[in-house]
């Protein structure tokens, strides 16, 4: 641990653990595992080696151990424990905390060495949608409930985007081997969560095709211009907050107008699909659930 002091609730410690705050209160008061700090009416607060504890116990729990007998190991046992059992490099659950713990803690090292370890035996595609998308929609959680704030968010986030940088520049450097069609990428107007764009960027750019990536912001004026350089593109747009709903039809209405021909598709997806009307949309037009569903399709 540095020396950044963090206090958390009970509360916190469910949200961040998943092991709900009446369960915490029965395993201090029967096993007397965590030694809370209380404030001057009784409330209970908890620090980050607090944390930290629970949530090897979280993992050791998960894998089958009583909380009787955890409670009865001597304090340096548990985390020997916790190392045996990520020693088969299978425990996304344990890489998943360490990443929580490096975020609350504002410590890249910790970051840095979990992610060695998980490349150490699993591919960047896996990492991402075994730890990094679990994580990041846990984040979300945490962030609506005030257990973190958004520098946390900010602080991983851009390190998970660094391995993205690092890992699609890898794919970028290829010739592409399918070249039917080209992809455009982009966001709109005063939409800035962009990881998901990025991840679908490396999983194009995975399966064989050029990518063209804009990022953040583009009003869809510009994105027409593209069709004067390639003959066939799928226009890729993640919709996280915006358009906001009740401008969300005018916008795809407007990409319509102004992009869809014979050569050309457009594919939406992120939170903000779900309240698209479907009826009487272009057959050139694509809704997607999930990563997953929009990988399949490509």
């Amino acid at each position: 641990m540095n020396n950044i002091k963090n206090v958390f609730s009970i509360k916190d410690l469910e949200n961040l653990s998943g092991i709900k705050a009446h369960t915490i209160r029965i395993w201090e008061k029967r096993y007397d595992i965590l030694q809370p700090m209380r404030t001057d009416t009784n409330i209970r607060l908890y620090d980050l080696a607090s944390l930290q504890k629970l949530l090897n116990i979280t993992l050791l729990h998960d894998y089958g151990y009583k909380i009787s007998k955890i409670a009865t190991y001597p304090q340096d046992k548990i985390p020997s424990l916790v190392r045996e059992i990520i020693s088969n490099k299978t425990a996304k659950s344990h890489a998943i905390s360490e990443l929580k713990m490096s975020m609350m803690n504002f410590d890249q090292e910790l970051f840095f060495n979990t992610y060695n370890w998980l490349i150490a035996e699993k591919s960047f595609k896996e990492i991402f949608h075994q730890v990094f998308i679990p994580l990041m929609n846990e984040l979300g959680l945490l962030w609506q409930s005030d257990t973190i704030t958004p520098a946390h968010e900010h602080f991983i986030s851009y390190l998970i985007k660094q391995k993205l940088l690092v890992n699609t520049e890898k794919l970028q450097v290829l010739k592409p081997s399918k070249t039917d069609k080209v992809f455009v990428l982009s966001l709109p107007m005063n939409e800035i969560h962009e990881l998901g764009l990025m991840y679908l960027n490396y999983e194009i750019l995975l399966q064989g095709y050029k990518t063209i990536y804009l990022g953040e912001s583009m009003p869809v004026d510009n994105l027409k211009h593209l069709k004067k350089h390639f003959e066939s593109i799928v226009y890729v747009s993640y919709l996280t907050v915006q358009p906001e709903r009740d401008l969300l039809d005018g916008y795809i209405n407007k990409m319509s107008e102004e992009l869809v021909d014979d050569t050309t598709e457009l594919w939406y997806i992120g939170r903000m699909v779900e309240f698209i009307k479907r009826d009487g949309l272009s057959e050139n037009i694509s809704i997607f659930a999930s990563i997953g569903d929009l990988v399949n399709q490509i």
